[in-house]
């Protein structure tokens, strides 16, 4: 295969290439949107001319079989797994699969979990060939080019490989100075009507980058210190296409949105100005925040901001460098409330300096954010590698349990101080939970009794049709008992959902009452139909019919 190599320009190059990106399976339960990140590599592939498809065992069953129906359709030269650290298993089960099916097939993984530990990795997994550093989309392209010539990894910058039994690095790579020269991530390759039946937010971007030294994120290593925004515009130019997916919602996933309120504004006002109808979320800092910012948020959509709160502790504050006040915590709140956006609280147990006294301390804190209307949630310190309290855990006090990443969910502890042991940060998980949980049955007890509002049923509601929904993708029911011989062309499709409906019961644990209230209301939201054929009616989850 001959490759032009244009330089740097990687916009120009038009490669013959085939490029498999995977996306490894991880739970529901930690509200998963479409792989924005692939979608960002799989659109600076195409614009090279590379061809590209996106496997997303996230709402999809994996299996060898698949992967093997996968290979042998799409005769990939290259399949690329991301993964972060709770998912790094899966990833490598996956590309373990995929050496075992054609061991010719060249294996790369990106994100941040692999990204600071890229040698032991290769150490340790044969099945991978190169690691990807850092932001990919530069250099995946440049992989793609090398992959179809002659192979001389030592010309790309920001990777990790295996030469022999030698493992070597080329460095790391500049970060993309221009976020506007990046194309509009290649969505139409992910199955967003899954994420939309099971009531998955979708997520945008804004900027890249997080100016701030929080020694459990590796946010600030990934991305740079130097925040790169994209022009409003361009922002917007994406945006308002999403808002057209019937998504309930979407998520401004950068580390901060609010880090420049210019910026900020910015968008907001060109939301208002196109006369965007659209809700969505995003991150920020209390201490990033203004009435006149979230007032402009508030006006362009915005219904719920997110902020690292960590700890009620002011000391552990100060250890973790995350530059905030308890001061600044309460003014934030009061400035969400007076705007009407909702204030949302996150906490991180086991930090460095945890003891009971301050653990007490953060859960009565999130106790009183809850009175003044913010809701709140509680993770447990999860070091992952390239993290600063990773590196310095025995000066910091942390005794680390375990290295399995698949601990590395922040839901369980998989770390202890000198005076909170495992089961005492579990224990106040659990009992969070528990609360949780017994909200949800005050709420099923209302609505049983008729007494529950619009707002209270529908909560219960969607997480059971989503967790019904799910249980229906991930046991493939819709693809085997969703097909079937019908010459009766004069069935309504009212007839053909109760068809289905009972079809479907007959292999599951529900009834047939739950299946079709459940199937009605995604056949309503377009994201469930049937085709007609030769005699057969096909039943298919909306994106499986593209194509």
């Amino acid at each position: 295969m001959s490759v032009h190599r244009p330089g740097k320009n990687f916009k120009e190059v038009k490669l013959a290439m085939r490029f498999l990106l995977v996306n490894p399976f991880y739970p529901i339960s930690e509200t998963p949107s479409p792989p924005l990140g692939l979608a960002f590599l799989a659109a600076a592939l195409e614009r090279a001319g590379v061809e590209v498809r996106i496997l997303d065992f996230v709402v999809f069953p994996y299996s060898k079989t698949m992967l093997k129906e996968a290979i042998n359709d799409f005769s990939p030269d290259v399949v690329g797994a991301t993964s972060v650290t709770m998912s790094f298993n899966n990833a490598i089960e996956v590309l373990k699969d995929v050496k075992a099916l054609d061991p010719d097939i060249l294996t790369v993984m990106g994100g941040p979990h692999v990204t600071f530990c890229a040698r032991d990795t290769l150490k340790a997994f044969s099945c991978v060939d190169i690691i990807a550093l850092g932001e990919g989309e530069e250099t995946i392209v440049d992989l793609a080019i090398e992959a179809g010539g002659r192979r001389d990894w030592s010309s790309i910058e920001g990777i990790v490989y295996r030469n022999g039994t030698e493992i070597r690095s080329t460095g790391a790579r500049k970060l993309i100075a221009d976020v506007d020269s990046l194309p509009i991530p290649a969505r139409h390759l992910i199955p967003l009507g899954r994420y939309r039946a099971l009531g998955m937010p979708i997520s945008i971007t804004t900027s890249r980058g997080c100016p701030f030294k929080c020694i459990f994120c590796v946010g600030r290593k990934m991305v740079g210190s130097k925040v790169r925004y994209r022009s409003p515009e361009k922002v917007v130019d994406e945006l308002e296409p999403l808002s057209k997916l019937n998504f309930h919602q979407i998520n401004i996933a950068d580390d901060l949105f609010t880090a420049k309120g210019s910026h900020c504004i910015g968008v907001c006002d060109e939301i208002i100005k196109r006369g965007l109808e659209v809700k969505w979320t995003s991150f920020a800092r209390v201490d990033t925040v203004s009435r006149k910012v979230l007032g402009k948020m508030k006006e362009a959509g915005c219904q719920a901001v997110s902020f690292g709160v960590e700890s009620g502790n002011s000391e552990i504050l100060k250890t973790i460098r995350k530059g905030i006040t308890i001061e600044q915590v309460i003014a934030a709140v009061e400035m969400c409330n007076d705007v009407g956006i909702t204030p949302h609280a996150s906490f991180i147990l086991g930090l460095p300096g945890e003891t009971p006294d301050s653990l007490k301390e953060t859960v009565d804190f999130g106790e009183k954010l809850k009175s003044m209307g913010v809701s709140h949630g509680f993770h447990l310190l999860a070091p992952f590698p390239g993290t600063e309290v990773r590196e310095r855990g025995e000066e910091l006090g942390i005794k680390i349990l375990t290295n399995d990443w698949s601990q590395y969910h922040a839901n369980r502890a998989i770390v202890e101080t000198s005076s909170v042991t495992r089961k005492m940060f579990d224990d106040a998980v659990i009992e969070w939970e528990e609360e949780f949980d017994s909200w949800l049955g005050f709420i099923k007890g209302r609505m049983e009794k008729g007494l529950a509002t619009d707002d209270e049923s529908w909560q219960i509601t969607k997480l059971e049709y989503a967790v019904l929904i799910y249980d229906l993708m991930m046991g493939k029911v819709i693809e085997d008992r969703g097909v079937w011989s019908s010459q009766d062309g004069s069935l309504s499709d009212h007839d053909q959902l109760k068809t289905l409906a009972r079809r479907v019961a007959g292999s599951t644990d529900y009834t047939e009452h739950q299946v079709y209230d459940t199937l009605n209301w995604v056949v309503s939201h377009e994201n469930l139909c049937f085709k007609k054929n030769n005699g057969k009616i096909r039943w298919a989850w909306t994106d499986s019919l593209q194509g």
